[in-house]
């Protein structure tokens, strides 16, 4: 191709939030040198395709993502959580042109340069402040760190990510006021273990605009909390220092919106899982964390079937989750994913065993949730609008993620709403996830 002709890239992104932030950032490089986007396979120069290697579905999925790219395109390069697993990716799609890593802008930009030379002149002015975003315009994930310290037995994200690397608080705080700048209007933090924020550097003290900050997940909430905008929590581990967050949220700097990934409520599934242990302890901050914040929204996630479990530690799960009361929940059969640490366990659970230990779970859970969305009835509440549809408003409310939680419907046909608008409503019904609500 020659310099002077525009390049254009398609891109496949894949995976969890993380991915999604990563995906944005690699699309802000291309943008600042000048490529084009191409919304399909047929109009680009070559595809980039971000893989998640998380699971063994997710390894399929990225693998069918790479092969559909090559059939329609031909020029494919991949980067993300799989491209760790080049042998594998290159036994199947031998065509494609480079492979990289998770996280690797700069590997994947080489890539793009050396099957893709950029134009001579890129048109950098072309490219907004706060980057490409890939979610709607009124909201935003602030990924604050990278990789994870942990090594929980079922997982393979150190290897794939690396170990944590905390990003400086005022690097994270800049692009914070940039993006609300443009317009977002919740920002959703994440990263692989967003309570151990800072942990790599010591808790260093930094000097933003003027002030002695130190790097603390605590402190970023506090100065998050200052802009105008909801901050929402997510993948937030267990560690006595998140009851210092509590506090924030009953004065409204952040949402009362937690997201921890809890995984069992067996202490000896835990041990084997390498988890912290004390589920006793977990709920005693439950209850403290309630007395503190009464509206806090409480979400998680649990494995059930995993190598060891008998019927006693899934009794001991089903207790847990009845004496928690959790608002939002997600329950997952236990997959073995291929170089985690679990899979050497003894005692497999049988698929049968899982898939019926997961629909009691859930049977119980979706009771508790349905509680806990009656109990909202009557409630005044803001919600974040999402969309205006021909005879509705869809919306969410401080316990709602996108993509993951409920919404708030509002019923009827509206002209001065817009998508990231707020408005006070009156919740007046409820479904098995949602709300339905009308104006204050």
């Amino acid at each position: 191709m020659s310099r002077d002709k525009v390049g254009k890239i398609g891109f496949v992104s894949l995976g969890c939030p993380k991915n999604l932030v990563d995906s944005e950032r690699i699309l802000s490089h291309m943008r600042a040198e000048g490529y084009q986007i191409s919304p399909n396979y047929e109009d680009a120069d070559l595809v980039v395709v971000n893989t998640c290697g998380f699971i063994d579905a997710a390894v399929e999925e990225s693998l069918d993502a790479i092969g559909e790219a090559i059939d329609a395109n031909g020029r494919v390069i991949v980067t993300g959580c799989l491209g760790s697993r080049e042998s594998d990716i290159r036994a199947a799609h031998p065509q494609v042109l480079a492979v990289t890593g998770a996280h690797a802008y700069e590997e994947v930009m080489q890539a793009v340069h050396t099957h893709l030379p950029p134009p001579d002149d890129p048109f950098t002015s072309l490219l907004p402040p706060q980057g490409v975003k890939l979610t709607p315009r009124h909201y935003a994930y602030l990924k604050i760190s990278e990789g994870c310290n942990h090594r929980c037995s079922f997982c393979i994200i150190p290897s794939l990510r690396g170990d944590l690397v905390s990003r400086p608080i005022g690097e994270v705080l800049v692009e914070a006021e940039r993006l609300v700048e443009s317009g977002v209007r919740e920002m959703l933090v994440v990263s692989q273990d967003t309570s151990a924020y800072g942990v790599d550097l010591k808790y260093r003290t930094d000097i933003v605009n003027g002030r002695p900050m130190q790097t603390r997940l605590e402190v970023l909430a506090r100065e998050l909390g200052q802009l105008p905008a909801w901050t929402r929590l997510h993948y937030v581990y267990p560690y006595p220092s998140v009851d210092r967050l509590i506090p924030l949220m009953a004065e409204g700097l952040i949402l009362p919106y937690l997201d921890i990934p809890l995984q069992h409520g067996s202490g000896r599934i835990l041990k084997l899982m390498k988890r912290p242990a004390a589920t006793e302890k977990v709920l005693e901050r439950i209850r403290s964390w309630r007395e503190i914040c009464p509206e806090i929204t409480l979400r998680s996630t649990f494995i059930v079937g995993f190598p060891g479990e008998t019927e006693e530690d899934f009794d001991q799960l089903l207790e847990f989750i009845q004496e928690a009361q959790l608002d939002r929940v997600g329950c997952f059969a236990y997959s073995p994913v291929e170089g985690a640490e679990a899979n050497n366990l003894p005692d497999p659970v049988p698929d049968e065993v899982k898939q019926d230990r997961r629909q009691r779970f859930m049977e119980i859970q979706a009771g508790i949730s349905r509680d806990k969305l009656a109990g909202r009835v009557g409630q005044e509440m803001p919600v974040l609008v999402d969309e205006v549809q021909a005879e509705r408003i869809v919306a969410r409310g401080a316990g709602d993620a996108p993509e993951i939680d409920g919404a708030v419907i509002i019923e009827g046909e509206w002209e001065d709403v817009v998508p990231g608008d707020f408005i006070e409503v009156v919740v007046t019904g409820y479904d098995e996830h949602d709300l339905y609500a009308e104006p204050v």
